[in-house]
């Protein structure tokens, strides 16, 4: 039986190792620094990673023409992406049971680059890859981006429905974390990102006023965000320049929840990411769903917090509304577009990037 233990972010290769380098074997195990890895994960005594969040991924190199990973899924819920040569993304369906997926094959012989994108939220099921193998050898990581990106928020943040399919009822395949604002960020700023998130879940409560489940200053501490078994994550695997807080839609959900109790909240999870990160700047933002009195009404609560908490390294910032389409309420893949946009040059004045 495997025992997973919180991992770090593989953030930097070992030193003077070159980037055409070649293991001997062609086996080697998810954990294996030849292997770069962002997100949030835990590891096993034997090197594999199990996952659970959104936007967990895998990048590795090799000198070969084909590339598999030994996986396996809790739940028939899990979906992943996998670009080869940075081309075009191919969904892959990770099904229950321990087996081995076909990353890529018929390739030139050569080096090439995979990478792996987890698609689906931790509620969906959560996955483990055991060991990477390709019919060549493997090749020093890539390097990740120097700067550092943490994304807390809900649904919304998980790129639920992005990949929506007209006349389709709505399945676990149209999560898409490559598509979500957060990712999109990252990318416009040359950072690597962690995707923290639960769909349906606010600061206090969850969309339909349940305070018995994972909220966010619960699964904020947590790398595998289980409700029954979660796993703790150590804040000093991953250090972000800049933490972004959306949260608040469903907390609203069910009406404006009392003010004091949600401010004294708010304030007392800011001053946790500001101890638990004194590099970081910390920027709450009321999100893209709610409009009216509601969003007047946490834009307030959000200055409240600010000006309660009183450092000068949180700010507020306004979303971009993005209500969905007639298919579904959650942000298209254009209208996570238009929220990134949004939010970027706000992001950049605050960073100084």
């Amino acid at each position: 039986m495997m025992s997973f233990k919180p991992v770090a972010i593989v953030t930097a290769l070992l030193a003077g190792l070159c980037a055409a380098q070649a293991v001997a074997s062609s086996s080697i195990p998810a954990a294996d620094p030849q292997v770069a890895r962002m997100g949030r994960s835990a590891i096993s005594t034997e090197g594999a990673v199990r996952f659970g969040y959104p936007g967990v991924s895998f990048y590795a190199r090799f000198n070969g023409t084909r590339a598999a990973v030994l996986a396996q899924a809790s739940g028939g819920n899990s979906y992943v992406d996998v670009i080869i040569d940075g081309g075009p993304a191919r969904k892959l369906h990770l099904h229950r049971g321990r087996r081995t997926v076909v990353l890529a094959a018929g390739l030139t012989e050569g080096p090439h680059t995979v990478q792996v994108v987890n698609r689906s939220e931790t509620r969906q099921g959560t996955a483990i890859f055991s060991s990477f193998h390709t019919d060549g050898t493997w090749l020093a990581a890539p390097e990740l981006p120097q700067r550092k990106l943490l994304v807390l928020g809900d649904s919304v943040t998980c790129g639920e429905a992005i990949d929506r399919v007209p006349g389709e009822k709505k399945n676990a395949s149209w999560w898409s974390a490559r598509d979500s604002y957060g990712m999109l960020l990252a990318r416009d700023l040359h950072a690597q990102v962690q995707l923290v998130c639960a769909g349906g879940r606010g600061l206090v409560r969850t969309w339909d006023n349940r305070t018995d489940l994972l909220n966010l200053p619960d699964y904020y501490q947590l790398a595998i965000a289980d409700q029954h078994v979660p796993v703790e994550w150590n804040q000093r695997d991953y250090r972000p320049d800049l933490v972004l807080v959306t949260i608040g839609t469903n907390d609203f959900s069910p009406g404006i929840p009392d003010r004091e109790q949600y401010v004294a909240t708010y304030v007392r999870f800011v001053r946790t990411l500001l101890q638990d990160h004194p590099q970081a700047q910390v920027v709450l933002t009321e999100g893209a769903l709610l409009t009216g009195e509601k969003k007047a009404a946490l834009v307030a609560y959000l200055a409240e917090t600010v000006e309660r908490v009183g450092d000068r390294r949180v700010h507020t910032v306004a979303s971009t509304i993005a209500a969905g389409d007639a298919q579904d309420g959650h942000p298209t893949r254009e209208q996570n577009v238009e929220m990134a946009n949004g939010l970027l040059p706000q992001l950049r004045a605050v960073m100084r990037w």
